[in-house]
């Protein structure tokens, strides 16, 4: 990408994000039950073990390799998992910095998660069907200090909503409906 290109890239996300701050802050101010959203995907089964998720107007697929009895043909629920919480951090990233006057030219992040299946297929009932560990590594270029980037990664820590569903723990509720 050329710099007028970045540069033009880098003033509509800065545009965008005013107008987003500027909505909202305005949205809250009426009426803080304005600030409460929520968010709804529905699931279809599919194929031996895929999901077709309709997502308001967007639709995608889930599905498990053929080792967990898929046929492969999307990426799985916990690497979708992975997913959402890499790209909530860049979007986050990018809200904080601009919030806080920290420049960055490029970001990139990369999550891992540790799955051990004896969780998943019952095995060892002390073992967690959910990841044991995760890992991001958040790749920045750009020409503010080190430092200037470790408080933008505590402040994006402290407001990642995706993050925060990995962290703690959030109340579930579960019902089955026969058809």
């Amino acid at each position: 990408m050329t710099e007028t290109a970045l540069r033009d890239l880098a003033e509509d996300r800065a545009a965008r994000l005013d107008e987003a701050g500027a909505f909202w802050t305005g949205k809250i101010a009426a009426d803080t039950a304005n600030a409460k959203l929520t968010f709804k995907v529905a699931g279809e089964g599919t194929g031996p073990v895929a999901t077709r998720v309709t997502a308001g107007k967007h639709e995608f697929s889930v599905d498990e390799p053929a080792g967990l009895a898929g046929e492969d043909t999307a990426a799985s629920p916990v690497e979708y998992a992975l997913g959402a919480l890499a790209s909530c951090q860049v979007v986050v990233y990018r809200l904080y910095a601009h919030q806080l006057g920290i420049r960055f030219d490029e970001i990139s992040i990369d999550a891992e998660g540790d799955l051990d299946v004896q969780g998943l297929f019952g095995a060892d009932e002390s073992v967690r069907p959910g990841f044991s560990a995760v890992r991001l590594s958040v790749n920045i270029s750009g020409p503010e200090s080190q430092e200037r980037y470790e408080e933008l990664r505590r402040t994006v820590d402290a407001h990642c909503p995706v993050l925060d569903l990995f962290a703690n723990p959030t109340p579930v509720s579960v019902e089955v409906f026969k058809k």
